[in-house]
């Protein structure tokens, strides 16, 4: 599999994901919410498949984005009308 479609499954994954884990988290910290997401993403798509074919050959960049990517969603989660009314998701 090579990089962009690592990148657009875990881009996929992510607002589902974060829904999830606020959902099975809720009286957990936003960083262990946020750890799990990376901890499940990281599995879902089988990073380890890529890193081992060279397709992602900075490993610790690549998880830094998907990180960067997670706090995106979760903000302009919470300001949205999703968050309305509750609480807000991991992360804030």
């Amino acid at each position: 599999m090579n990089f962009m479609n690592v990148l657009l499954r875990a881009i996929g994954f992510i607002p589902a994901l974060v829904t999830g884990i606020e959902g099975m988290c809720a009286n957990k910290p936003g960083i262990e919410k946020k750890d799990a997401a990376m901890s499940f993403l990281q599995n879902a798509l089988a990073m380890s498949d890529a890193i081992a074919a060279r397709e992602i050959v900075q490993p610790e960049q690549f998880k830094s984005g998907i990180s960067q990517i997670i706090d995106g969603v979760v903000l302009c989660m919470n300001s949205s009308s999703w968050a309305k009314g509750e609480k807000t998701v991991a992360g804030s």
